[in-house]
Formats: structure tokens, C-alpha cells, sequence
């Protein structure tokens, strides 16, 4: 039997194309260490079981948790092999029997492993002790007035958008509306396994170039917006103290979207760490009580992010000075007049489609500066 023909195309080798999956199917089972999963799972299940596992409640959730995610990586190689070894088959038995009434299947078959191989490659990027964490992420309009708030904004719907696609639970905790028009501030918890190591990669300043709607006479207006983004840790106190004395706490009215409590009663939290000038504001829960517990995980993280940033930058002043980023230095452009295109200044990867990305397209953007990221020779 003839190799399968795409309609208007080449004959398409899909002994070769399965072949390829096999060796990206076998490279990621070295890579997340099945074997060790493995091993790992049967320890948990150990521990899982003792009948003093709930004594203490920290441990026990630590473990239960690691168990999950053991298995979810188990279970996801284990049904891209089952998927793999299944086109395989009706390959083989395809050209046994010169059936070419299942090419389709086994394409579809083939492109859709792929995909899922594409979006599990994605974890071999991951080596940062936090990247599997929860993500606290904070934006910030810049300069370009009324349009940097508007900007920011559009970049908040971005990331929700973007969260949503992916599946993951988010959290807008703060936001802070503009004089005009759009945000000058929003902080939000994006909830989901990586949500730290891929929305890292969106650190940084973030530039419009659009025509202004604010402006009278509809001229091209550039305006910048930054965005930081940190790990999410629900207990702190392991890495950071944090003495009362050192807390000034604020209560104020919420505004803007929240339902019900919004402006009805000084339940928004404002926490400021003295020593550090951190400020953490949170306004989306139900009781000034919530808001607080949820202010104070936020400082904790930002606390403990800090203590880790002046680690390194000591371990940087050995090896001598480095170029900071100022405000201005955008990671990314996103053109909108005179023509259209988002570009990433670190890597190159640039699309026309600008509408898509902000609607959450950005998938591409953050691999492409996760590879670049990645160590040399790892």
C-alpha cells in the first residue's frame, strides 16, 4: 500500500511520524523520571495509609498533594502510551490489509499526540524550585496616562482569558480603577500546577502602540504597563518572619467589581510592611477578617521573594555588575496602528494577529521565552 496522500500535498510518512512520537514519548519518560514517579508513588501510598497521618494536618496535606500530582504525571504517560501503542496498531494493520479507509483516523490520531506530547515538552522547561506553584501576579499602569490604564486593564483581561484557556482558577484580589477610564493597579492569584513557571516568563514591561480613544483627535498614543509575577506560598513562615510591629493595617471601602459587599462596609484590607515599604491590598472577600488572612499570605510570598532576590543578587556581585532593566525597556510590543503585530524582544517570536493574543493567545510567547531561558546544554 502507497503512503496516505494529503489532499493538495506530499505523500505523508506516518511510519515516520509515529516513530518520531515514540522517541518523544520515550525522551519525556526520562525526562519526568517515570520510573521514579513510580517508586515515589508506592512511598506516598505508604504514607498515605498510616492511621497518624492527619496528626499532623501541614504534613498531610503536603503529602496528599505530592501524591496527586505523582499521579497525574503517571497517568498522563501512561495514556500517551496506551494512545501511541493504539495508532501504532491500526497503522500496522492498516497496511496489512491495504486499508486506506482508516488514513484519516490515523492521522488524527497522530497530529492529536503530538499536540499533547508539544504541551507535556513544555514541563523539561521547568527547573525552578517554584515553578509548580500557585502564581501571585501584580500589573501596573506606567507611563501613557489614561491609556497606560487602559492598558492595564486590557492586559488584566489578557490573563484571565489565558487562565481560562488553560484551566486554571483565578483570583482578583485587588484592583484599583483609574482616574478616567481602566486600572491603575490589579493584583490577581492564578490557581493551577506551573502556574508560577509559566507566568514567569511574563515578567516585565508590556508597550501599546495604538490610536488613542481618549485622545480628541485620535493620535497614535504609546502607552506601557509592567507586570511582576511571584510564587504563591499558602505558609510562609518557613522562609520569612514577620513581626506585628513591623505591620501598619489600613481599612478602607472596596471599589469596583465585587458584588454585593463592595461599598457598603470598610472590609478592604491595606497592610503595609514598614521596613521592606511592601504594600498589599485586598478587597475581593467577603469580611475584613478574609481580607486580611488573604493580605497576609500575599505579604508572606512578596516577603519571601525579597529574601530570595537579595540571595542572589549577592551571588550576583561576585561575578560583577549587571544591567538593570529600567522602566521603558519593554519585553514585549503590542502594535495596533500603523499596523499590527505583537512582538517579543527576547526572543523574536512576533504574530499579526493581535486580537487573538489579547484575547489570551499567548501560549507561544511564553515557550519561546522558557526555551530561551533554558540553561545551555540541559
Amino acid at each position: 500500500m502507497a503512503p496516505p496522500e494529503p489532499p493538495g500535498g506530499e505523500p505523508r510518512d506516518l511510519r515516520s511520524d509515529l516513530a518520531s512520537l515514540r522517541r518523544r514519548l520515550e525522551e519525556a519518560e526520562g525526562y519526568l523520571g517515570l520510573k521514579q514517579l513510580r517508586d515515589r508513588r508506592a512511598e506516598l501510598e505508604m504514607e498515605i495509609s498510616r492511621p497518624d497521618l492527619w496528626d499532623d494536618p501541614d504534613r498531610a496535606r503536603r503529602v496528599t498533594s505530592e501524591f496527586s500530582a505523582v499521579s497525574d504525571d503517571i497517568g498522563l504517560l501512561e495514556e500517551l502510551g496506551a494512545r501511541l501503542s493504539d495508532a501504532e496498531a491500526l497503522y500496522e494493520l492498516m497496511i496489512e490489509e491495504s486499508d486506506d479507509s482508516v488514513v484519516g483516523e490515523v492521522t488524527d490520531a497522530v497530529d492529536d499526540l503530538a499536540r499533547r506530547l508539544s504541551a507535556l515538552e513544555l514541563r523539561s522547561l521547568f527547573s525552578g524550585e517554584y515553578d509548580d506553584r500557585d502564581a501571585i501576579a501584580e500589573l501596573h499602569a506606567g507611563t501613557g496616562g489614561t491609556d497606560a490604564q487602559d492598558w492595564c486593564e486590557m492586559l488584566l483581561r489578557m490573563y484571565l482569558r489565558w487562565a481560562e484557556r488553560r484551566g486554571f482558577e483565578v483570583e482578583v484580589d485587588e484592583v484599583t480603577e483609574g482616574q478616567e477610564a481602566g486600572l491603575l493597579s490589579a493584583t490577581f492569584i492564578v490557581k493551577g500546577r506551573f502556574a508560577y513557571g509559566l507566568l514567569s516568563a511574563e515578567r516585565g514591561v508590556h508597550r501599546l502602540v495604538r490610536m488613542s480613544p481618549f485622545d480628541a483627535q485620535h493620535r497614535r498614543q504609546t502607552s506601557f504597563a509592567s507586570v511582576d509575577v511571584i510564587p504563591f506560598i499558602e505558609d510562609a513562615t518557613s522562609e520569612v518572619a514577620i513581626d506585628d510591629k513591623d505591620l501598619r493595617v489600613d481599612t478602607y471601602r472596596s471599589s469596583g467589581a465585587g458584588g454585593q459587599h463592595v461599598n457598603k462596609t470598610d472590609s478592604a484590607v491595606r497592610i503595609t510592611h514598614i521596613p521592606s515599604g511592601i504594600v498589599v491590598s485586598v478587597q475581593n472577600e467577603r469580611s475584613q477578617h478574609q481580607n486580611k488572612a488573604r493580605a497576609m499570605q500575599i505579604l508572606g510570598a512578596k516577603l519571601a521573594q525579597l529574601q530570595r532576590a537579595e540571595r542572589q543578587a549577592e551571588l550576583e556581585s561576585l561575578s560583577g555588575p549587571k544591567v538593570d532593566v529600567a522602566w521603558g525597556n519593554q519585553i514585549r510590543s503590542y502594535v495596533m496602528a500603523p499596523y499590527q503585530m505583537v512582538k517579543d524582544h527576547r526572543t523574536g517570536e512576533e504574530t499579526g494577529n493581535v486580537d487573538a493574543v489579547l484575547d489570551g493567545d499567548i501560549d507561544e510567547f511564553i515557550e519561546a521565552e522558557l526555551r530561551r531561558r533554558r540553561p545551555v546544554g540541559s
